[in-house]
């Protein structure tokens, strides 16, 4: 698992770093972003597919620690 991993925009040959950090990156596959907000929302799912299409990762989860149970607080998504 690695946390805070840079994540540079690549077009042909040009490479960006755009200042893009992913939270979590578990097993190279599973991308999970972090959050304590009252409520999830587009801007949050935006960022997260984001990271997916611009990393090459199938799937993530967004997880908001602003709630009262944790599960009721997790958002998965694919590409």
């Amino acid at each position: 698992m690695e946390s805070e991993l840079a994540l540079p925009i690549r077009y042909e040959k040009i490479t960006l770093d755009a200042g893009y950090r992913i939270d979590l990156l578990v097993d190279n596959l599973v991308i999970v972003e972090l959050k304590a907000v009252t409520a999830i929302t587009p801007v949050h799912e935006a960022q997260l597919l984001s990271y997916l299409k611009l990393g090459g990762k199938p799937l993530g989860l967004i997880i908001n620690f602003h709630v009262k149970r944790l599960k009721d607080g997790i958002k998965r998504m694919r590409i």
